[in-house]
């Protein structure tokens, strides 16, 4: 499984592996319980995680580099269960987690999915993936 696969959808919690589109939907994998269901595209939205980008004070960053972020800076938060925190803590632990999102255009119902989609990843090993980036041939004449 590869981060690029990874998508969320509107009013289902957790992150799933897309499997397979179809005209009318998506066929998904829970990558909690490892159900496999189809999702209609009439009701639910699919989001690749490769697509989602972060607010901060200046340009959007990808949800990706959020993720690098908050794993360099993991173990300065006491706790990362968002069921046990309420919207205070989970708002000064995201900005110690991520220091330079925007604080009014990044909702709490956000952060709490970014924290909680931090952990399934982490449980997964899927935050040490190295992307690759194409980089132009250079050729000497």
């Amino acid at each position: 499984m590869q981060y690029r696969e990874l998508v969320a959808i509107s009013g289902m919690g957790g992150l799933f592996q897309l499997l397979s589109t179809k005209s009318d939907g998506a066929i998904v994998k829970n990558l909690d319980d490892q159900t496999t269901k189809f999702v209609a595209a009439r009701s639910h939205h699919v989001t690749p995680l490769e697509s989602i980008e972060v607010y901060t004070q200046t340009d959007n960053v990808r949800l990706w580099d959020v993720f690098q972020q908050m794993k360099e800076n993991e173990t300065k938060v006491e706790n990362m269960d968002v069921s046990k925190m309420d919207a205070k803590t989970i708002q000064k632990n995201f900005a110690i987690l991520f220091p330079e999102h925007d604080a009014d255009r990044v909702y709490v119902s956000d952060m709490k999915k970014m924290i909680r989609w931090y952990g399934i990843l982490k449980r997964l090993d899927l935050l040490t993936e190295v992307e690759e980036i194409e980089k132009p041939e250079t050729t000497a004449e």
